[in-house]
């Protein structure tokens, strides 16, 4: 397929004369996700699992086939290994208070590293002060990456849960999630993996990477905003309580007691966003269609060609890897004496949109010793041009601050 053709899917891009590279925040959107949706609402609305007539029942089907194709996508074992939330965020806070709250205690250890995203490290800060389990983290090295070394010696015997991001939202690098999970699994801890960066750009297998838990975002995969997964191996998941009490997560309900509902239903509490789930199913085509390899060998050149033209710039401060095969498709840079907003007030003014910010990552940031960053991410659809009008708009910025800069 032709960048040209891929370009002309996405409404947005063709229709607004923009470099949009913020696809680590959300992806811009097919039509075919758009059309899928609009599908739904045109010929199918009715509430999934409420109704006995045809009309709910073909919703439900639409519904639960589609946690299937997630399953499959992924490679869980069993399609009620996928739970639907609303984001990442939900995920990572249902498995903090129905794992963490009821498996950890007094000396517990949970490790996270420090480039994970608030969502994941927030929940655990709450976690471990009323449990009174205690929170550790692996820091990276000067290359950005954490070592070997650190990995086995923060995961040790009194290490419960460990908590890491596939890829940083923040750095583009691509942990070493497989030596963690085998250190963590050696060790008798469950893992938490946060693929949130990674599952847009490159095949996940749950089952290979032997993961206890993986969340994502679907709108970070081209699906809508409010969608989310959780996967979790069966066991772990069946032996977890409710996150939410309500609506089709109850088997019987009496006036002192409940009994709830077998998975995934348990954690399905309430009317579920069903078109956010459609939207997820129609963008797992997308990827499909176009595949793995392909978004692989666009990134790579993208990213290679970013790198290459940013590290032109001498007044430009870059965070990133240099082991290219460990680093995905962010790069989070300054330019020295600017502050990352007017950096990026500048270059929306040439229609390019990047992120600045701590990016929810304060204690990375701290780490560092910054406040905050600029980001550009990048995704299939974006060209060469693209990071051309972003190296031109950064030489605009540093020529109209230069002469404030020391």
């Amino acid at each position: 397929m032709k960048i040209e053709d891929i370009k002309n899917d996405f409404p947005i891009l063709a229709n607004k004369n923009i470099a949009y590279l913020d696809s680590a925040a959300t992806t811009q959107k097919p039509i075919q996700i758009i059309n899928a949706i609009n599908d739904f609402y045109n010929n199918y609305n009715a509430n999934p699992h409420r109704g006995a007539y045809s009309l709910s029942i073909e919703a439900t089907e639409l519904y639960e086939n589609t946690r299937a194709k997630v399953a499959k996508f992924i490679n869980a074992k069993y399609p009620e290994e996928i739970i639907f939330s609303k984001n990442a965020t939900e995920s990572l806070n249902l498995l903090a208070y129905s794992y963490g709250m009821d498996n950890l205690s007094q000396d517990d250890e949970i490790v996270l590293s420090i480039m994970e995203h608030h969502s994941n490290l927030v929940p655990w800060q709450k976690v471990s002060k009323i449990t009174k389990s205690k929170l550790n983290y692996m820091y990276i090295n000067n290359e950005f990456e954490i070592s070997d070394e650190e990995i086995d010696s923060k995961i040790t015997s009194k290490t419960k849960v460990v908590g890491i991001t596939h890829v940083s939202n923040v750095l583009g690098t691509v942990n070493n999630v497989e030596k963690i999970i085998k250190r963590a699994h050696k060790v008798g801890a469950i893992v938490i993996l946060d693929a949130s960066q990674s599952i847009p750009h490159f095949k996940i297998d749950v089952q290979k990477l032997d993961a206890d838990f993986v969340v994502f975002s679907g709108h970070k995969m081209l699906a809508p905003l409010g969608i989310g997964v959780l996967y979790g191996k069966r066991e772990l998941l069946n032996k977890m309580s409710p996150f939410l009490m309500g609506g089709d997560m109850i088997e019987y309900v009496y006036e002192q007691e409940t009994t709830f509902a077998p998975l995934p239903n348990k954690f399905e509490a309430g009317t579920q966003n069903v078109e956010g789930v459609i939207g997820l199913g129609a963008a797992i085509d997308y990827i499909e269609k176009l595949g793995y390899d392909n978004i692989q060998k666009i990134d790579k050149e993208l990213v290679l060609y970013a790198r290459e033209k940013l590290s032109e710039l001498d007044y430009i401060e870059l965070y990133l890897t240099p082991n290219i095969k460990n680093h995905s498709g962010v790069i989070s840079f300054n330019i020295k004496g600017i502050h990352p907003h007017d950096v990026a007030s500048i270059l929306d003014s040439n229609g390019v949109c990047i992120r600045s910010g701590n990016h929810c990552a304060q204690p990375l940031m701290r780490y560092l010793g910054i406040d905050s960053t600029c980001r550009a991410s990048f995704y299939f659809y974006n060209t060469k041009e693209d990071v051309d009008r972003l190296i031109e708009g950064l030489n605009k910025a540093y020529n109209m601050f230069k002469k404030y800069v020391k």
